[in-house]
């Protein structure tokens, strides 16, 4: 029988381990999904792989699976960061769940001096963020780190990794022209600005640093969220993970 749901847990999963289940997943299995005792799930918990799972008790205060066997093997995934400015309404969720589909290890939220947004909730980031992940069957979640100011954030950068800031004008080469002759799956970072663009200060900072190259996007002026999709699907398209095929599962 199909598995009726996938779901992230933070348990060790094993053969044979019990996994508690939240309250909030307990009602989704029970009260949206109507399943009931002895259906089969899956479980992930970005470091053991995904799991094959009979359901035990549901209450609502939460519930219980058993892991039976590994459906899938833990295997690497890209080393990519996604900054960006903090945009909006309903669109900053968009990002979280885009970027977790499309293969973002870890999204960090920048405060530019153009950005409008003042607050950034980061655990309803994170819960798009697990959602994403188990409807896109990856293995992991991406880290949702807290807001910082773009100073902040690229100081004490990482030696060895990249970043890509995607640029609205000025001199930077086209994304796909610049990947097209990189290493692949190289540790690397995506910088998108908000609506407003860079500040001039922020560019010349930017300008400075060696890690950093600019590239641009396409002749179109792009909102902000858009951006960072489209320079997430260019990177891993050219030089991620695109080019791998659909994961094998283990058959049980």
């Amino acid at each position: 029988m199909k598995p009726a749901a996938r779901l992230y847990v933070e348990a060790p999963l094993a053969p044979g381990a019990g996994v508690a289940l939240t309250e909030g997943q307990a009602h989704y299995l029970r009260s949206v999904l109507r399943l009931e005792p002895g259906r089969r799930v899956l479980l992930f918990n970005g470091r053991d792989g995904e799991w094959l799972a009979d359901l035990g008790e549901l209450r609502k205060s939460g519930g219980v699976a058993v892991a039976v066997s590994q459906r899938r093997a833990q295997a690497p995934e890209p080393d990519l960061w996604l900054l960006f400015a903090p945009i909006k309404g309903d669109r900053i969720d968009t990002i979280a769940e885009k970027a977790t589909e499309l293969g973002a290890a870890r999204l960090q939220p920048v405060m530019t001096r153009h950005t409008v947004v003042t607050r950034v909730n980061v655990e309803r980031l994170q819960a798009r963020a697990i959602e994403a992940a188990e409807q896109c069957e990856r293995l992991t979640v991406p880290e949702i780190v807290e807001p910082r100011s773009l100073r902040e954030a690229l100081q004490g950068w990482p030696d060895g990794r990249r970043l890509f800031a995607c640029a609205e004008a000025g001199p930077a080469r086209p994304m796909a022209e610049v990947l097209a002759v990189g290493p692949r799956n190289a540790p690397s970072g995506l910088l998108v600005g908000p609506e407003g663009g860079f500040s001039p200060d922020e560019l010349d900072l930017l300008r400075e640093l060696a890690f950093v190259t600019a590239v641009g996007l396409g002749p179109r002026l792009l909102r902000a969220d858009t951006a960072a999709i489209a320079a997430l699907a260019l990177w891993q398209a050219l030089g991620g993970d695109g080019d791998r095929r659909p994961p094998q599962r283990i058959e049980n």
